[in-house]
């Protein structure tokens, strides 16, 4: 026990002396600290939105009062209805024939040909239905009254 005693007298003696003998520094300087810069947030800006102008579709000017979109029935026939052409003109094959009060949608002419102004029409409750029709027969509706 003597022995152990001795021993650990020999290290707390080594230890102080190393302690002691160690140079005692200067306490260090503050590091030094770098320079705050505050910058101030962005703030909103008005600026006005371009407002770009696009212009307004417009039909064809009318012909005889009639244009391509406009409704047109079948007028003035007495009874005997308008044939509905193949092409404009009168010599060109029948397709059918539309009866008085029978309402169509314009969709191609005028054509000229045989004295006569030619539109397309379309039938609004049959696409299949389709033709060419002189105007002198046609008069322009405000809405469809379709009739099978």
């Amino acid at each position: 026990m003597l022995g152990g005693i001795l021993v650990a007298a020999s290290l707390i003696a080594g230890f102080a002396l190393v302690i002691l003998l160690l140079p005692v520094s200067a306490p260090e300087a503050p590091a030094p600290q770098a320079a705050l810069t505050i910058i101030t947030a962005p703030t909103a800006t008005m600026t006005s939105t371009p407002v770009i102008e696009t212009p307004t579709p417009t039909r064809p000017p009318a012909v005889g009062g009639i244009r391509i979109g406009d409704y047109v029935q079948i007028t003035g026939t007495g009874g005997a209805g308008l044939r509905l052409r193949q092409g404009p003109g009168t010599n060109q094959a029948l397709r059918f024939v539309g009866m008085d009060s029978e309402v169509f949608m314009v969709k191609d002419g005028p054509r000229e040909a045989d004295g006569y102004t030619w539109w397309f029409l379309e039938a609004p409750y049959d696409p299949s239905r389709t033709g060419w029709a002189a105007s002198s027969y046609l008069s322009v509706v405000d809405q469809p009254t379709p009739t099978p």
